[in-house]
């Protein structure tokens, strides 16, 4: 058959080129940077897709280290997403080196699929995925909608299709107090942390009272400076997160609520500010995370469509996904038991022997799910019709 051999050329491609995506990986994992500030990463990201005939375009969308990387023409449009930013001392503890270079492995392997078929395949580096969620500026300023499909794969401890990612948005806020002597005056004071505290205390209460797989937590960052002055100021950051954006909207209600009504408890004045930006959730493309499955199975990898520890953090690719059909795929690099991400025993298994190889049948995966697209009008039909059912 025609795609059989199209998704042979993929794996013999990506193997060709498995030298080169391991020194990228271990440059990007060696020279950590932030958010935002991923130079060095992009350059050589976008460096070796030029080099592989893909049209390169930086700085895309007002974001310096974002990027376009283009190969073919015509429909369907086709996008890996890569990232490549890092985490505070912690480094590429969410292996972010390997996601970058099973996106450009993965291109470069669909590149014959492109060529006999036709349609568009293009990488699209967006940065800054950790701190400040940069797919939802770049969703936010068009980045994704011409595309048809848009697949990624995280490193994560077990092979799986399906990522169930809440809707997440950010609150900071500040209780404003009056300071005094806290054993000669206290009577004079406001105690702005006690309200801090009182909010907490809120919030634990509130959660009996919440969906099963919503969220709240929080920090104080500034609790005073002495015991013996009342606070004058506290402040915390907090996050509220749902399984969707209407109960989202619902429950960031409740929350403000317990800031208010510490507010009022104490006498303090309440100062607070969403972030601008929300994460949404995710919405995962079955029709399309088969044919994932189905290629991960056929390189030897028994991925399961749900992780069997699935737990619920928060994406900004849930941003896309409620724009084109899509997956946020993940792949195992480390079989020690107890090894989660953003621990420094992931970001030394993003470097290691399994991981690299596991970038590798990623990219093998991702390429071969390229060429089913590519090859099948049907297939693509389907994924776009599920897509529109569930929207």
């Amino acid at each position: 058959m025609e795609i059989e051999r199209l998704k042979s050329l993929v794996i013999s491609d990506v193997d060709a080129h498995s030298s080169e995506l391991f020194e990228i990986a271990h440059k990007i994992h060696a020279y950590p940077e932030l958010g935002f500030q991923e130079k060095k990463a992009s350059g050589w990201l976008t460096g070796f897709l030029a080099e592989k005939g893909f049209k390169i375009e930086r700085g895309i969308y007002g974001l310096e280290t974002a990027f376009r990387a283009t190969y073919g023409k015509g429909k369907p449009v086709i996008a890996l997403l890569a990232e490549y930013d890092a985490l505070p001392e912690l480094g590429h503890a969410c292996g972010h080196n390997l996601i970058g270079t099973s996106s450009v492995g993965g291109a470069v392997g669909a590149r014959s699929a492109v060529d006999e078929c036709g349609g568009k395949i293009e990488v699209i580096g967006t940065p800054a995925e950790e701190l400040y969620g940069g797919k939802v500026t770049m969703a936010q300023r068009g980045a994704f909608t011409n595309l048809d499909v848009a697949m990624m794969v995280h490193p994560g401890g077990h092979d799986s299709v399906v990522t169930e990612a809440l809707a997440c948005q950010g609150i900071s806020v500040e209780f404003f107090g009056k300071a005094s002597h806290a054993a000669g005056r206290p009577e004079d004071g406001i105690n702005a942390l006690e309200a801090m505290i009182l909010s907490f205390n809120a919030i634990d209460a509130l959660r009996q009272h919440i969906k099963s797989k919503a969220r709240i937590h929080g920090i104080i960052t500034d609790g005073g400076q002495a015991p013996n002055v009342v606070p004058a100021h506290s402040a915390g950051n907090f996050l509220v997160r749902a399984s969707d954006e209407v109960y989202l909207t619902e429950l960031k209600e409740k929350v403000l609520n317990c800031f208010k009504g510490a507010a009022q408890a104490t006498g303090a004045r309440l100062e607070y500010e969403w972030d601008e930006l929300s994460y949404a959730p995710m919405l995962n493309n079955l029709t399309l995370g088969h044919l994932f499955k189905d290629n991960m199975n056929r390189i030897g990898r028994k991925t399961r469509m749900v992780d069997p520890d699935k737990s619920f953090g928060s994406t900004d690719f849930g941003n896309v996904s409620q724009l084109v059909p899509g997956i946020h795929a993940s792949v195992s690099i480390t079989s020690a038991i107890g090894t989660v991400t953003h621990s420094p025993q992931f970001a030394e298994a993003a470097i290691s022997e399994t991981g690299l190889h596991a970038m590798l049948d990623a990219a093998k995966a991702l390429g071969m799910t390229v060429a089913d697209l590519l090859t099948d009008s049907d297939i693509m039909a389907k994924v776009k019709a599920e897509f529109f059912r569930h929207k």
